[in-house]
């Protein structure tokens, strides 16, 4: 029988990943100068005219605020914040 996540667990890492997707999509607004209100999760990114510098920058900031590397082509191969929020989440179980 599948082993289940504890109630308190499961609330916790949907606040976490609430957390991130609120955080990511700030900095995502912040470097297009939009208000937080206009940016979509499941907009690519690059509809946003976000280029490869973007990309770097913004893995910098994700390796700082999650503490561990993130390869810039994870912007690239997960192009809209939805999925670059499995991706992270992914990595973060991994790390676990």
């Amino acid at each position: 029988m599948p082993e289940s996540i504890p109630a308190e667990n499961a609330a916790t890492d949907r606040a976490d990943e609430q957390h991130l997707r609120e955080w990511l999509v700030g900095r995502v607004a912040e470097h297009l100068k939009m208000p937080v209100d206009d940016i979509e999760p499941d907009v690519p990114l690059s509809d946003y005219g976000l280029d490869s510098l973007y990309a770097l920058s913004v893995a910098a900031e994700i390796e700082d605020h999650l503490g561990f590397a993130v390869d810039p082509t994870m912007m690239w191969d997960n192009p809209t914040i939805n999925a670059l929020l499995d991706a992270l989440a992914e990595e973060l179980a991994d790390a676990a």
